[in-house]
């Protein structure tokens, strides 16, 4: 799980993928972050996003890295506690601009059932599972 969130924080910007209905939908994230031994990212709760997640939590992650990519399947499993809000903030300071722990809107997630699958053209895939 470690190698996945510095795979992803050296990526600077990954993709999430959900579903809208029956449509996909993608957009960029940055924020990942351990917090009590698990994979956290951040989002608003007023956004798209959320009410994707909140109807059907299986998403895919994408991201390359030095000539590298990465593929994660995963469930999102919101943790409503303010302390995994606030770590995640406190990782991300220049978020407090536009979040706060208990405004209300700031909704985190870790993964669960993950597979993540790094790739190259040069190497044979590595598969990390947590």
């Amino acid at each position: 799980m470690e190698k996945v969130c510095e795979f992803l924080k050296g990526a600077g910007t990954y993709y999430l993928a959900t579903l809208d209905g029956d449509k996909p939908k993608v957009r960029p994230f940055g924020t990942v972050n351990i917090f009590e031994g698990k994979l956290y990212i951040q989002s608003g709760k007023v956004k798209d996003v959320s009410k994707q997640i909140e109807k059907n939590n299986n998403v895919e992650i994408c991201a390359m890295n030095k000539g590298e990519w990465i593929r994660i399947e995963a469930k999102l499993i919101e943790d409503d506690r303010l302390e995994a809000r606030q770590s995640m903030l406190d990782a991300y300071p220049s978020l407090q601009k536009m979040y706060q722990a208990d405004d209300g809107n700031t909704i985190v997630w870790y993964l669960s059932e993950a597979t993540a699958t790094i790739s190259s053209f040069v190497k044979a895939p590595e598969v990390i599972t947590f």
